[in-house]
This record gives structure tokens, sequence and C-alpha cells, in this order.
């Protein structure tokens, strides 16, 4: 799988943008904020149906422009398919395939699949625990897109179970008072009002979050045969990568996933509903939902010590692209295709030893792009067409700048 062009309609900085592509490896040079990352960036939007930099769609789209377009040239098997998104900030976005629209834009999910490593994946090992779901959710989607679905009803789920217990926490933890009941009801028969549709929630939560839950374990299972053979191979056989789950259910189940255990849908629905009445009292006094998959968390480790806090920094560079080297490794395994590799601005926090290291493992990818601020930052090994981007304009080199 490569992509053939790349066009691009007031995305970022640019009006306009077309940018012929191929397979092996593309480098983009520019210094920092002339729009190589960009380029970068709607490619990966092209996979993923997100930015890496940002959480909302507004910033994609150029200041005064009232929508973006990015659009794709993919070639399969030696079929090409077009691929065309619309960012509507504020309104639906919307896809067309080959020129024709379709329902929704996660219908082109699977068109394109990317793997993509930036500087912000630094926070997979050093950041919160919502990158590291983010991560594993994002190549769930990659590796099936039907989980897309999923992952945005449980999302609507919680959002509304939320919701609700917010509004009505103060009659829940004082038994119906400090809240004016209905017409005609007591406060008691409107605190079992509210349990009852909290109890339909639960039930909602229960089932599709095991779903989710399920099909991350089993991702981070075959993940794992991947992830330590990567680390090994970026940092020079220093120490041994492990990924852990930590779920947001009852002890015992709990440790029988992090032990590596994959339970059943059944018996992880099973387990939330239990986790949610361990902390009911928690809930009701605090307005959010504490259980489910939203709550969990990827636990890195070098060897016996959490990556966290303890690796050094280019350890934890290292630890963060493993991650995606493993996930690369894992979609060109079962896709029997390899996706596009992403690096952005990547070499240049690597010592000369790991830029080595990763330039060998990246060579005999169908298709690489690449972004640097300087061209002696990337290996001579990695040879292809070179382009120089300076204020949104974008030149093609013969060869390498230096040359």
């Amino acid at each position: 799988m490569f992509v053939r062009h790349l066009s691009l309609i007031d995305f970022r900085s640019y009006p306009a943008a077309e940018v012929p592509l191929g397979p092996g490896v593309t480098t983009l040079v520019g210094l920092n904020g002339q729009g190589k990352t960009n380029i970068a960036e709607a490619l990966g939007y092209l996979a993923t149906l997100s930015s890496h930099r940002v959480s909302t769609d507004q910033p994609l789209v150029r200041f005064g422009a009232s929508q973006a377009i990015v659009r794709g040239a993919v070639v399969r098997d030696g079929r090409e398919t077009l691929v065309e998104l619309e960012i509507n900030p504020g309104k639906a976005n919307r896809a067309r395939l080959n020129r024709s629209p379709v329902p929704r834009p996660r219908e082109v999910l699977g068109q394109v699949r990317s793997v993509l490593f930036a500087p912000e994946d630094l926070a997979l090992v050093k950041g919160d625990p919502a990158a590291r779901r983010r991560f594993l959710d994002e190549l769930l989607v990659q590796r099936q897109p039907r989980w897309a679905a999923v992952r945005a009803d449980y999302d609507r789920i919680v959002k509304q179970r939320s919701a609700l217990l917010k509004q009505s926490a103060p009659m829940l933890r004082r038994g119906g008072r400090g809240r004016r009941p209905a017409e005609g009801a007591s406060a008691e028969e409107a605190r079992e009002s509210v349990l009852h549709t909290l109890h339909v929630w639960d039930g909602h939560l229960a089932g599709l979050g095991a779903q989710l839950l399920y099909a991350r374990l089993r991702l981070l299972r075959d993940l794992r045969t991947h992830l330590d053979h990567a680390y090994r191979e970026v940092s020079g056989g220093a120490g041994e990568a492990l990924a852990t789950y930590r779920a947001s259910l009852t002890q015992g189940l709990n440790a029988r996933i992090a032990a590596g255990e994959v339970p059943e849908i059944d018996e992880l629905s099973a387990g939330i509903v239990a986790a949610l009445a361990e902390v009911q009292a928690n809930e009701f006094e605090r307005g959010q939902c504490l259980v489910g998959p939203h709550r969990d968390d990827l636990v890195l480790a070098l060897g016996e010590m959490p990556a966290k806090g303890y690796a050094s920094h280019g350890e934890s560079w290292s630890f963060a692209l493993g991650l995606k080297l493993a996930a690369y490794q894992l979609l060109r395994t079962d896709l029997g295709t390899d996706p596009v590799l992403i690096l952005d601005d990547v070499f240049a926090e690597l010592d000369s030893g790991r830029r080595e290291r990763l330039a060998a493992l990246i060579g005999d990818c169908e298709q690489v792009l690449i972004t640097a601020a300087v061209a002696d930052d990337i290996p001579k090994s990695l040879a292809g067409q070179w382009f120089s981007v300076t204020k949104g304009e974008i030149t093609a080199y013969p060869v390498a700048p230096d040359e």
C-alpha cells in the first residue's frame, strides 16, 4: 500500500498543495514552522480521521477558511482508490470514495493505513493514561475498522451516564434530599427512578465496555510479540520492554488481566457490573463514571522498573518508537501489506547509533514519509525522493539537498 498523490485545500497553512509521492522513502526538509509537519499530519488524518497534534478539527482548517479538504490517491494491489475527506468544524465532516459520497466518514477507514511517530508520542511513556488508551484504540481501528463504531457508541454511553451521575449526585448522596422531585413524586420515588435509569446505563456500559476491553486485550497480546524485539533493535539491546494492562475491575479479575490472560466477553461484562457496584458510593460522591475502559491504563516497564519516571530520555524515546514499530509490524503481519510509515521530526532526537538502527529497520518498508529540519539528520542509507518546504512552498530535489 502507498499513497501516490496527496492534495490539500485550506488545510493548516496551505491554501492549496499538491504533493507527488510514491513507494520508497520521501523526505521533507524544512525549518520549523515552514509546513512540513502539516503534510505528515494530513497523511495521518487520511488513515485515522484524527490528528496526532490536536484533539479537535478546528485548528486543521486554515485561518479564515470554512472547511479543509484532504485528498489522497491510494494504490493497493495495483488498484487505485481516491479518498477525500472534507473537514467542517462545528458541523458534520464528509467523505468520498472515488468521488462518490459515503454515509459517514468512518466508512473510509481501512482505505489508508498508516503508523505515525512524532515528538508528541513521547507522551506514550511520560504522559497520562489517556495517551496510551488512544494508542491502543487507534491501532485497534486500523487493524479492524469496525471497532470505530463500538468505540463511538461506548464514548456516547460514558458521556450520558456521567451526565446523569453529575446531575443526580446530590440526591443520590442524601437519599433524595437536595433536588426537587417531579410533580406528584416523593423524594424517594425520584431517587428510585434515577437509580433505575442508572442501572439501565450500567448494562449498556458493561456490554460495550466488555467488547472494547476484550478487543484491547487481544490486541495487546499480539502486540507484545513485536514490542520487545522492536525496542531492542532501536536501543541496541538495552533492557526488556514490557507492557501490561491495568483494568478498572475487581482485584481478582484485574490480576488475571495483568498477567496476560484474556477473559471472555461475558466474564468481562460481569466484572464491569461488579466493579460498578463496588464504587457506587464513590461515583455518587464524585458524580463521575469510575469504571470501564475509559479509566484503564497500559503500564509500560523496562525490566522490573516502570518506564514512566524512571526511564532516561533516550530510553523513553526508544520505548515510544518501539511501540510504534511494533504496531507497524503487527499491521504488516495482519494485512499482508505494508501500512504507510510516517516519521515526523524523529531523527533529530536520536543519537547516531539509534538513527542507523532505525534506518536499517525501515529500509524495506513499502512507503516511508520523513520530515526533518536538517538533511544531515537523515542516514545516507535512506535514499529516495527529497522535497524542500519553505513557507508552504514544496520544491523537489533530484538528490539529497547536500549532494
